[in-house]
């Protein structure tokens, strides 16, 4: 049997994807914002794609960045993470 190897990023990495899944509303998007103005160069929160769940509690915020390193990336998940609203980051 092979064994599967994960698949190494190259930093940069233009074009990673981001996706946080939260409560719903206002607060979720702004702490997103926030969050990745401070970790992400020329951030631009109009890139920020929002869906709502069926029955609208939650929603999935995604957005594309261009990643500089896996600190970076580690950086943002445990900020967006810190707050009870965020359900998951992927």
């Amino acid at each position: 049997m092979s064994e599967q190897k994960t698949p190494k990023i190259e930093f940069p990495c233009p074009n990673y994807p981001v996706k946080i899944m939260g409560d719903a509303g206002t607060e979720l998007h702004e702490l997103v914002v926030e969050v990745l103005s401070v970790h992400v160069e020329e951030f631009h929160p109009g890139l920020i794609t929002v869906r709502d769940s069926s029955k609208g509690r939650f929603q999935s915020l995604s957005v594309m960045i261009t990643a500089t390193g896996t600190d970076q990336l580690q950086a943002i998940f445990e900020d967006l993470k810190k707050n009870p609203i965020v359900k998951m980051v992927l």
